[in-house]
């Protein structure tokens, strides 16, 4: 008779699905120990830029029982935001597909809430936090451990089924769950698609991304002036960059979101490169109102912007 760790488990991923999640598994809440060294030496190389908050919480990052007393269980799910809507004009500058919609923050975090209000009613009284990004949680070690699938060689997260243009939450809760079995087979083979592609040579070595090279990073969180050495090898990205994982294989599998929040907003695929190096405050707060764009703000985009016209 299946016991009430994995009926627990079962009902916890059936209302995920029905909430509209691409997958969700469960992993023990431990110590990340794999993972301490790694971070370590990431953080010792500097490759995280100037995002300074990465040196903090080093403890945290590794035990999510720090972040929730008596955590016994880190359930990880998975949100599709692919799509294969393009911006019409091939000059223009371009925006990573992540951000064509609402600011997935918000999507993620209202469906993880709900799936803790449904395990409150139904299981009985659970103390636990949703994480989306917003605070020092390891979210693609957990997913891994949750069986979600495999870190490619450009450290995002692959899943067999459907790749990897997918957003990670978790809910970390006090409750004992039957867990999963951790994803332990990597896919990626001999391939060095992603590494070859890079136009910043960010990914240093296989599973290794020196952030501070990255284009995310370079137009979303550094606010300084961008550093001159990367002059002409944005390849035209003013908000993120999907390079790496528009030429993994695993990709192929990858079928549009889908979620209507993440529907592109209307005049976003119109703009022509004119409007994007003319773009006004006014268009700006339009297009990209409930936008993860919002993040670099209007000067910042205008700074990527500028960056990209002055590169010849």
């Amino acid at each position: 008779m299946a016991s009430s760790r994995e009926k627990n488990a079962k009902l916890i991923k059936d209302e995920a699905k029905r909430l509209g999640f691409s997958a969700c598994g469960i992993a023990k809440a431990s110590f990340l120990e794999q993972e301490a060294p790694k971070l370590e030496n990431w953080l010792k190389n500097s490759f995280n830029g100037k995002m300074d908050y990465m040196n903090n919480h080093f403890d945290k990052r590794l035990d999510p029982r720090l972040l929730v007393d008596d955590a016994k269980s880190v359930i990880s799910v998975s949100l599709n935001y692919f799509t294969d809507a393009k911006q019409e004009d091939e000059t223009a500058p371009k925006i990573s597909k992540y951000a064509y919609g609402t600011d997935y923050h918000f999507v993620l975090k209202d469906k993880l809430k709900s799936l803790l209000q449904f395990i409150e009613a139904e299981i009985g009284e659970v103390s636990g936090r949703a994480f989306v990004d917003s605070a020092p949680v390891l979210d693609k070690a957990w997913a891994q451990k949750a069986g979600l699938g495999w870190r490619g060689k450009h450290t995002n997260l692959i899943s067999k089924k459907s790749g990897s243009f997918f957003f990670l939450g978790e809910l970390i809760v006090d409750l004992d769950l039957q867990e999963d079995q951790p994803f332990t087979t990597d896919h990626c083979g001999s391939c060095t698609r992603c590494i070859d592609a890079c136009p910043t040579e960010a990914i240093v070595g296989p599973y290794l991304v020196n952030g501070s090279k990255c284009i995310s990073y370079l137009t979303i969180e550094l606010k300084d002036q961008l550093p001159q050495e990367f002059k002409g090898k944005m390849d035209n990205w003013m908000f993120g960059c999907d390079v790496c994982q528009d030429v993994c294989p695993w990709n192929r599998f990858a079928v549009p979101n889908q979620e209507p929040a993440f529907q592109p907003h209307p005049d976003l695929l119109h703009l022509k490169k004119q409007d994007w190096e003319e773009i006004t405050t006014e268009v700006f707060q339009k297009v990209f109102k409930k936008s993860p764009v919002k993040r670099t703000k209007f000067e910042g985009l205008k700074r990527n912007i500028e960056f990209l016209k002055s590169r010849d």
